[in-house]
């Protein structure tokens, strides 16, 4: 979504901002980090894409400029007590690195939902962690109770007008490393410290450059805010990109962004991934999703409205990625990019029928696919497929519906993304009998170099008169292709089976007698685990 918020035209009057980040003292413990160019983005997109690296920074976020800059400020006596915080993750991390170089004591309440590799980084500095709280507002009730019970010195994440001067010095870097000033500089918004000092510094200066803002859809307090001329709080936030999950943006920030910023745009989770993924392809680095939040809004603000031949500048924030992570990402990535649609997919319940609709998909290679028999006269299928874009996606269901295979796409659907993708399946139903006088289920496992259309070549080497009644298939990245195939072989062609099996060039298991097969996909009689557990696994 995008939303405008102010008018450019002349531009605003220069802010009192710009003396405070002029002098703001950040680079005891920062780098200048580097503004680089983004050669595939640049190409997709048709505009010159530059990331400010501050994913490079020594505790790889942006945060810690603010963190200093206000803690270099405090008197010795406030030193000597120590300062508290309340952090996703970054921000500690940025208190800590300053209380450690400054040689004070911090204490850092963090909600339990912060990912691992942030606690651990912030302990490994020396500060006192304090876990509580699911999001940040709850760390920060407790924190504000910690600051009276200890006497100790409350530095905000974003909320305070040193925090956001040093987070401004970002933008008098990046007017300072471009020949001539950008179009438009997208920056992830939480509590709004980040935006309130790069907009308040470049509308002093260049009040034609577009500041725009870019939130998750489920934690879009700046957004609403904006909108409706006042701070809205949030009676819950979307926890993914945990660096921007925050209720409610500051009294400060607020001000500014009301102030000097153009534009507002929400992405959901899946752009979010893809920006990652895009990011990882440009630089090899990973960022984490609040790191990413700012090219997703670039990506989707440049196709809302149609830019061309612009310079582009994205904030790449931060890069505390929770390895656990990785995976989701991997999987929402080609989602967000519309790099892979997935389908339900009706097709006749008789031999040849999955041969004939793969040769439907031609040049088009398979990421999913997984059946069970159900019933003996249609079968459904759950299928990804790997697509240019949308319109691709549109043409092979036409193509496919006008052979007779009626389709539903899902690539919306959070249900099925989310669950159904793994939930296909269950047993061999009473009502699939007349399909079971075929023969006995077998259950196979099969691996096989995973190239563009080997699925193609596994699914053309089945003999057409075996009754295919399992098909589970998943593109996990990896250099060989895994397949579970239940086929139903009647007794009298067996060897030819066992034949055909041999002159494959592909490795394979017999899995038919595993007891978790017995147990969630056999048939119906195979039911209880004192009649598996004696199985070999």
């Amino acid at each position: 979504m995008i939303q405008q918020t102010t008018s450019s035209g002349e531009g605003p009057e220069p802010s009192p901002y710009l003396q405070r980040i002029l002098r703001a003292r950040v680079y005891d413990v920062a780098i200048e980090s580097p503004l680089d160019r983004a050669p595939n983005l640049t190409r997709r997109l048709g505009n010159r894409v530059f990331l400010k690296r501050e994913d490079l920074q020594p505790v790889f976020s942006f945060k810690l400029r603010g963190a200093y800059n206000r803690m270099v400020s405090l008197s010795a006596a406030d030193l000597e007590r120590g300062v508290i915080a309340a952090s996703a993750g970054n921000h500690a991390q940025g208190v800590a690195l300053a209380a450690e170089k400054l040689g004070c004591r911090a204490v850092i309440v963090m909600p339990v939902t912060t990912p691992d590799v942030k606690v651990r980084s912030v302990a490994s500095r020396g500060a006192e962690v304090v876990l509580h709280g699911d999001t940040y507002d709850e760390a920060c009730s407790r924190a504000r109770q910690l600051e009276q019970e200890r006497g100790l010195t409350f530095i905000h994440p974003f909320d305070d007008p040193e925090v956001i001067a040093g987070q401004g010095t970002i933008a008098m870097e990046i007017l300072r490393q471009l020949s001539t000033p950008p179009d438009g500089i997208y920056v992830a918004v939480g509590g709004g410290g980040l935006i309130a000092g790069i907009a308040a510094y470049v509308k002093s200066l260049w009040p034609g450059v577009e500041v725009i803002g870019v939130e998750p859809v489920d934690a879009d307090a700046m957004s609403r805010s904006l909108a409706k001329g006042e701070r809205v709080r949030l009676d819950t936030v979307g926890l993914f990109a945990d660096g921007v999950a925050v209720k409610e943006v500051g009294v400060h920030t607020f001000a500014l962004a009301q102030r000097y910023v153009d534009r507002m745009v929400t992405v959901d989770t899946d752009a979010i991934c893809a920006a990652i993924k895009d990011v990882f392809e440009d630089t090899r680095s990973i960022l984490e999703p609040a790191g990413a939040l700012a090219i997703a809004g670039l990506k989707a603000d440049v196709e809302a409205r149609a830019l061309r031949d612009r310079d582009l500048v994205a904030v790449a924030c931060g890069a505390n990625m929770n390895f656990g992570r990785l995976a989701f990402v991997a999987e929402r990535a080609e989602l967000g990019e519309e790099r892979e649609a997935l389908l339900a997919v009706e097709i006749p319940e008789h031999p040849g029928s999955l041969r004939r609709f793969c040769a439907l998909l031609g040049q088009h290679s398979l990421t999913e696919f997984s059946y069970r028999l159900a019933d003996p006269r249609l079968a459904h299928i759950f299928v990804g497929v790997q697509i240019r874009d949308h319109s691709d996606t549109e043409a092979l269901i036409c193509r496919l519906e006008s052979a007779g295979f009626p389709c539903l796409d899902l690539s919306k659907n959070e249900l099925a993304k989310l669950h159904l993708c793994h939930m296909v399946g269950g047993r061999l139903p009473a009502s699939a009998a007349p399909a079971c006088q075929q023969g006995r289920e077998l259950l196979y496992r099969f691996e096989f170099p995973e190239r563009p259309g080997a699925l193609m070549a596994f699914v053309s080497a089945l003999h057409p008169n075996w009754n295919i009644s399992i098909f589970h298939y998943r593109n996990h990245g990896a250099d060989v292709g895994r397949i579970v195939v239940g086929v139903q072989v009647p007794e009298n062609e067996l060897a030819e089976w066992e034949d055909f099996l041999s002159s494959l060039p592909y490795r394979y298991w017999q899995e038919t007698d595993n007891p978790a097969y017995r147990l969630f996909l056999g048939a119906s009689a195979a039911t209880s685990l004192e009649t598996v557990e004696a199985l070999p696994v």
